[in-house]
């Protein structure tokens, strides 16, 4: 078992095709089906089962492959902590919420990538659960998620505080008036978005039966449908004041502090921090005008 195997394995997991890892990884599809059936061999096990669709992967693939996702980045550590001598340069791979990205990183961004040109930055952009997963999994060097989090593996820092709240069109006046919204729809990012999570707890506590949300993957898609009058949603009070939209809208407060929320930067604990994560740490925290920590 080497490095390339496990390469291989990662991305036919990840994409769930032969052929398409093939394509990521710059080979053809008979080399990669050959390493995997190299690789099962090895390991004695299937690793993946094949069906017209693609492959999908078996109970013991999906044990493997934390460890190989891990090897690989330990891999990458190594190399990185033997040549990180000079400028900040490399790969950073970073992650963060919609709505952080959209409202507080733009000045992070633009500093940073000023200050360090040598360093090749991608953002993406996706869900707490998801973005979790990406640092634990090592598909990403660090995010931005909200919090709380408790994963032992993941150094955790808060960044900044955001009041969610609850966001309707004008003809709904207080919270109350929600109980009389017949057909109420929840408008959400997709599963696994954290201000989801808290939106279906408050209007189960509040004894609203609401219909299934709707599930949008843009801040603005989601304000304008609030303002049309399809539904509601819950989103920072600086996202909603930001938006284009923001008159149609009214914003309500959600009581006892149900609204405040820690945005954390997360990365994992046993990786390497080079210099180009410590520097983007200290542009944020410069930005940002707030603590993290230093690693």
């Amino acid at each position: 078992m080497d490095i390339a195997d496990l390469k291989v394995f990662e991305a036919v997991a990840r994409l769930g095709s032969m052929n398409r890892a093939a394509v990521e990884l710059h080979t053809v599809q008979s080399n990669v089906t050959a390493r995997i059936r190299s690789l099962e061999r090895e390991v004695g096990v299937p690793l993946f089962q094949r069906h017209v669709h693609g492959v999908s992967m078996t109970p013991a693939g999906q044990r493997m492959l934390p460890y190989a996702a891990r090897m690989a980045k330990l891999l990458a550590d190594a190399k990185m902590a033997a040549v990180d001598d000079g400028p900040p340069s490399g790969n950073l791979n970073l992650g963060t919420l919609e709505t952080t990205a959209a409202i507080r990183l733009a000045p992070v961004l633009g500093t940073f990538t000023r200050m360090y040109p040598r360093v090749r930055l991608s953002l993406a952009t996706g869900t707490t659960s998801g973005l979790t997963r990406d640092v634990i999994e090592c598909r990403l060097d660090g995010a931005f998620v909200a919090g709380p989090l408790d994963y032992p593996d993941l150094f955790t820092e808060a960044v900044f505080r955001e009041e969610l709240v609850l966001v309707s069109s004008c003809a709904i006046r207080s919270l109350d008036a929600l109980s009389t919204v017949p057909d109420l729809k929840p408008i959400v990012f997709r599963l696994g978005c954290s201000y989801r999570q808290r939106l279906e707890a408050l209007l189960a506590d509040m004894g609203i039966f609401v219909s299934a949300p709707l599930e949008f993957g843009s801040i603005d898609a989601i304000v304008t449908c609030v303002a049309a009058g399809v539904g509601v949603t819950l989103l920072p009070r600086s996202v909603v004041s930001a938006n284009a939209n923001h008159n149609q809208l009214s914003v309500h407060t959600l009581p006892g502090g149900r609204g405040i929320v820690e945005t954390l930067f997360i990365r994992r604990r046993d990786s390497y921090v080079s210099s180009a994560m410590q520097s983007f740490i200290d542009v944020a925290r410069s930005e940002l005008g707030v603590r993290m920590a230093a690693a």
